[in-house]
């Protein structure tokens, strides 16, 4: 990514600058409290993001910040998330293309059969954590394995919210630590070190993070109900047989998905690719399920044509089998049931795709009027101990993730400003670095309308709310820093020339 600037505004108060965040959070809290997130309809968020926005224009009118530098900072910002909103729609297409082919069904048949409920929830983080380690991509992981991972926790009655959980920690802990993933790369730039010293340095927190993110969920799958489950197991994979044909052959498209981005070839590219694969597979595999999208009982060029731009464009739905309706399984796992059968298409990612421009532009009006400078100055200048600063970084970055509403903001900016003052205290480039990875990298997740957190909850179908306790390395990883400062454990100092 081209490295953004950063405006600052020397006549903004601090308060001034903090009152369009706080002014969103409000109305966010207010909306999620006390409307259940329906105060403005489907859309309330984002209108809420732009509605902060204004108020930070109106921030910057009275600071003598003029507005065609406000509408080039979002300009700006929206240019940057150009190949991340690109991503988006190919995710929704590839995510149409493997249901509808048989590939995802056929990942969760097979997995129901290998995964049980108790080793479920581990086995996910590990399979993620290998994924993201090999393409470097947490996004990537979440739209190939990430999708079928949340297939099988529905089909077996896992809560979602734990799989999202255990698979975004798996995925977050493999993109930080791989040296093909941006993050990784942009954190030492930013801090002035070297790629593979800072990740030697980062596996210090992030072992122990991923550890105990393990061993809790390892006990939380001892705690899963599994009575019932050979007979809910019988009667979904009954379903999948009788909707799909399953067979391992589908895996092919997945394994060379991943070989593809393993090869550096760009995701935009990679993506295009499993999508057409995916359609053809549907082509191929599956002429019942082209019967029943299109209504034809004789297949001719237009039907397979139709139903092939309905996976990848509109989304498509199957309907349940008699069987399953009349079945005795929970009214809670039946509600979900639908969804194994149900393929996004681009048009299901477009919610997500607004809420990221809505952001986007609360982000590049606070960027404007030089407000993100403003808050990360204030919080440096709270930093006077050893532990101050790196507790002033964590805390900077946390607030990037907030307001900028992205993760290379979150990133770039603490890095810009924090350098010189861990440089004065003797400290080596890997701790900045770090720190950024530990708080700034892995934290954007957990923000609604950041653009990860917003991704993520788009593609595995789970609201940030409802994983957010079970991202355990996520919300870990920027509190096993600051342990690590507090108690000056690997605080690396810098070599004196």
């Amino acid at each position: 990514m081209t490295e953004p600037t950063i405006q600052e505004n020397k006549e903004l108060s601090l308060l001034e600058a903090l009152v369009p965040a706080l002014f969103l959070i409000a109305l966010l809290a207010y909306n999620i409290v006390w409307k259940d997130g329906g105060w403005l309809g489907d859309y309330s968020n984002h209108y809420i993001l732009l509605m902060a926005g204004g108020v930070a224009a109106i921030v910057g009118l009275f600071n003598k910040v003029s507005l065609g530098l406000m509408i080039a900072e979002v300009w700006e910002n929206l240019r940057s998330v150009f190949t991340p909103l690109m991503i988006l729609l190919l995710v929704g297409a590839l995510a149409g293309t493997w249901m509808m082919s048989g590939i995802v069904p056929s990942m969760v048949y097979y997995g129901m059969q290998i995964l049980n409920p108790t080793i479920f929830l581990a086995a996910s983080v590990i399979i993620c954590t290998i994924i993201s380690l090999a393409t470097g991509s947490s996004w990537t992981t979440t739209a190939t394995v990430g999708i079928a991972l949340i297939g099988i926790a529905g089909a077996m009655g896992i809560s979602l919210g734990m799989a999202a959980g255990a698979i975004i920690s798996g995925a977050y802990f493999g993109d930080k630590m791989s040296p093909l993933s941006d993050t990784t790369n942009l954190a030492p730039a930013m801090a002035g070190g070297e790629l593979f010293s800072h990740i030697r340095y980062m596996a210090n927190t992030t072992i122990p993070s991923i550890i105990i993110t393990l061993i809790v969920f390892i006990a939380l799958g001892f705690m899963a109900d599994s009575n019932g489950q050979l007979n809910e197991n019988t009667v979904i994979n009954d379903m999948l047989l009788e909707k799909f044909h399953i067979t391992p052959w589908l895996f092919v498209v997945p394994v060379i998905v991943v070989g593809v981005i393993m090869m550096k070839v760009k995701p935009i590219l990679a993506l295009t690719i499993g999508a057409l694969l995916g359609a053809l597979c549907t082509i191929i595999f599956q002429p019942q399920v082209i019967q029943e999208l299109t209504g034809s009982t004789e297949l001719g060029v237009s039907d397979y044509f139709s139903a092939t731009i309905k996976s990848l464009f509109s989304g498509t739905q199957l309907s349940l089998p008699a069987f399953v309706e009349s079945s005795d399984l929970p009214e809670k796992l039946k509600d979900k049931l639908p969804d194994l059968l149900s393929g996004k298409g681009m048009h299901g990612m477009l919610w997500t795709i607004y809420l990221i421009i809505a952001a986007m532009v609360f982000g590049g009006v606070m960027d404007g009027i030089g407000a993100l400078a403003r808050i990360t100055k204030s919080l440096l200048s709270m930093a006077k101990t050893t532990f101050g600063l790196f507790a002033s970084t964590v805390a900077s970055c946390l607030a990037l993730n907030i307001t900028a509403s992205d993760q290379y903001l979150a990133i770039v900016v603490p890095g810009k400003m924090f350098k010189k003052a861990y440089e004065d205290k003797g400290l080596a480039p890997e701790n900045l670095s770090r720190t950024l990875e530990d708080s700034g990298t892995v934290t954007s997740v957990l923000i609604p309308w950041n653009t990860c957190g917003a991704y993520q909850s788009g593609v595995l179908g789970v609201g940030v709310g409802e994983y957010f306790v079970y991202a355990i390395f996520n919300w870990l990883s920027p509190i096993m820093t600051l342990i690590f400062a507090a108690f000056s454990i690997k605080i690396k100092q810098a070599v004196v020339k």
